[in-house]
């Protein structure tokens, strides 16, 4: 990040969240009109149909290739910047789309999140005016991010024409009011999120990975079933993914707004940049002509290549989903003895499910994910909070609307009465 001080529009929005059930804290309760939740939040009555038809002119087609599973799709690339941009991530495109729409006077600002000034790992809030500040925002941010709470500011900065960079949750609520912000253009770049925490769990999960948590500096879970760390004094280790402490976690370390969340691949982005499908590089998802204008922009300076696909999902899903209803039951999690682990790590790269064959096997889990979770904890819910394409994916598992796998309800009615838990990731 430059030297220079963000201007007043950069300071996040103090007004405090106001608590709700199953709520991200995406921003839009800390506006003045805390009551757009009631339309715009995507666990209460989403709908994608409508939207996906206002936001890419069409919804998904479940006939097209890989549509189901990741929404409308104009174009599907692997990509890498050249060169990579140091303390990118990956390689750093998504900072770079934002730095070219300031560069070339597309936009007044980029909505996005840095990190605090005091936690690395803490997402704040921020509007980005000038384009070397771009650098400052690169890399993974874990807690909550009250992004929206910034576009009135933004507005009355002048900001009439304005990229947003965010997760699904945040962006659902964007283009729900999109109609009545009253912004000229907005450019929406949208990257993947499954789970989340607060920044103080996920600080006590980096405890579990080292003895010197404070000197990580970079997390990555990657495509091969690893898990990257780098370190302050340079060391780089990889954890794979069979051997991390999952089971030392608490319960609720990830919250049920993200184990009931529908969308990773953020559908309602112009463009996604993510990595699952990207096979070792960045993905990117192509969704419409205003998507297919930011990747112009920045087509010179990428290598690109169409993505590849290897392994079956089924076996992988099977698994997933046993664990899933053990645990939503209150029953411990099935695990492989110690003197597997090595010999199933060095074969999930090899034989697993691998790039988009990945990407799709990671939708479905979050898929069946939720529905077992709201018919443990908000079976009320599912009629409204689970879409139609969600149904599609699970159905060839056996999880469909009229079938009850979860015999572990007892006490759903009080749950779903109850406070809700609250997420949120940059």
């Amino acid at each position: 990040m430059t030297d220079k001080t963000p201007g007043p529009e950069a300071r996040p929005h103090t007004a405090e969240a106001i608590p709700r059930n199953l709520c991200t804290d995406c921003g839009i309760s800390r506006t003045d009109d805390p009551k757009a939740c009631g339309r715009a939040c995507q666990f209460i009555r989403p709908d994608y149909h409508s939207l996906e038809t206002r936001v890419h002119g069409r919804p998904r087609d479940p006939s097209k290739p890989d549509e189901l599973h990741f929404g409308v799709i104009q174009k599907m690339l692997r990509a890498s910047l050249i060169p990579a941009a140091e303390g990118a991530q990956w390689t750093g495109i998504t900072s770079h789309i934002g730095a070219h729409l300031l560069e070339a006077g597309l936009v007044d600002a980029v909505l996005t999140v840095a990190p605090d000034a005091q936690d690395r790992w803490r997402p704040v809030p921020v509007l980005i005016t000038e384009p070397s500040d771009m650098s400052g925002v690169r890399g993974m941010r874990m807690g909550f991010a009250p992004l929206l709470s910034l576009l009135k500011p933004a507005l009355e900065a002048g900001h009439k024409k304005l990229a947003i960079i965010g997760i699904p949750c945040q962006i659902y609520a964007l283009r729900a009011l999109e109609a009545e912000l009253g912004f000229d253009r907005l450019y929406v770049i949208g990257t993947p999120c499954s789970d989340n925490t607060t920044t103080e769990r996920f600080h006590d999960f980096l405890a579990l990975l080292s003895d010197a948590p404070e000197t990580i500096t970079y997390l990555e879970f990657r495509a091969d079933y690893h898990v990257e760390l780098r370190f302050s004094d340079g060391e780089v280790r990889t954890i794979p993914f069979l051997q991390l402490p999952i089971s030392k976690l608490p319960p609720d370390f990830f919250p049920l707004t993200c184990r009931t969340c529908v969308d990773y691949t953020n559908s309602l982005a112009d463009i996604t940049v993510g990595y699952m499908g990207g096979s070792g590089e960045q993905w990117l998802i192509v969704r419409n002509a205003r998507g297919a204008q930011l990747l112009a922009g920045i087509q010179h300076n990428l290598k690109t290549s169409q993505p590849d696909s290897a392994g079956k999902r089924q076996a992988s899903v099977r698994g997933f989903i046993a664990n899933v209803e053990r645990a939503a039951g209150g029953l411990p999690l099935r695990s492989l003895p110690d003197w597997a682990r090595p010999l199933v790590g060095w074969l999930m790269p090899r034989i697993g499910p691998r790039g988009l064959e990945f990407a799709r096997t990671r939708v479905e889990m979050k898929a069946a994910e939720t529905v077992i979770h709201l018919q443990r904890a908000l079976p009320r819910r599912m009629k409204h909070m689970i879409p139609d394409h969600v149904w599609a994916l699970v159905a060839p598992y056996g999880l469909t609307p009229s079938a009850n796998r979860n015999q572990h309800t007892d006490g759903a009615q009080g749950a779903e009465e109850g406070g809700g838990a609250s997420s949120g990731k940059a």
